[in-house]
């Protein structure tokens, strides 16, 4: 296997400020990372470094051997439910179907080909007795299962997921970490935004400890050592302290 990404010291700033700096990573393909740490540490920022959503002001990121550019195609993308129109009249077969239009050429319209291999990624998330339903009735876990379904029909090598099991119920939760670890299996690579550090060791191969710049990276359990949490949320614990939480 060969490096997903490589990035070599990168930085993002906002109007002067830094928001990421010195970024150093290694990433293999077929692992599953999850990206933790403190509100405002900069994980969303990094993930859109990546997508070039933001652009960075030094440093270089490799991906799939190559850049962005060149590897688009290749890379599949589920934003923060927040970011979605949910009143996008739209139904969910054809939410998914979008997965398919990187691969079809330009100005070409989906098959029945297609529209097979979208029911398909329907089916591989529970979801596919709603296909007919509008995107917008659906609950929160229904609605990011589609998303997941949507990057799945892109066939993609590489995977990003911003904070995918916020506000979802347990039984999709258990679903996309399931077909999280089928992808990673099959050699894709998937990063992953998360918050919940009781889960972190049982979900992911590696994890990347951020409070604007490397905290740690390495296996969960060398991460999640308390001395290591503790330099990436002392900032955190110090604002309780003065508040005169305990």
């Amino acid at each position: 296997m060969g490096s997903a990404l490589v990035l070599k010291n990168v930085g993002v700033s906002y109007y002067g400020k830094p928001a990421i700096q010195g970024i150093d990573l290694n990433v293999e393909e077929g692992n599953i990372l999850g990206i933790i740490g403190p509100n405002g540490a900069g994980k969303s920022t990094l993930l859109k470094a990546l997508l070039n959503l933001v652009p960075i002001n030094r440093g270089s990121i490799e991906i799939l051997g190559s850049t962005l550019k060149e590897n688009r195609k290749k890379i599949a993308y589920v934003p923060q439910r927040s970011e979605f129109d949910w009143d996008f009249p739209i139904h969910v077969l054809d939410a998914v179907l979008i997965g398919t239009y990187p691969n079809l050429g330009l100005l070409k319209r989906p098959k029945k080909k297609d529209r097979e291999w979208a029911y398909a990624c329907l089916e591989k998330v529970g979801m596919e007795a709603l296909a007919g339903r509008q995107i917008g009735e659906l609950s929160g876990g229904q609605q990011q299962r589609v998303f997941l379904a949507r990057a799945l029909a892109q066939n993609a090598d590489l995977f990003f997921l911003d904070e995918p099991f916020v506000g979802i119920d347990v039984a999709s939760e258990e679903t996309i970490i399931n077909l999280l670890k089928d992808l990673g299996s099959r050699g894709k690579t998937v990063v992953v935004i998360h918050h919940d550090l009781s889960k972190a060791n049982d979900y992911f191969d590696q994890l990347l400890l951020l409070n604007k710049e490397v905290v740690h990276f390495g296996k969960p359990q060398e991460v999640l050592r308390p001395e290591i949490i503790l330099k990436a949320y002392e900032r955190e614990l110090a604002f309780l302290h003065e508040v005169g939480v305990n």
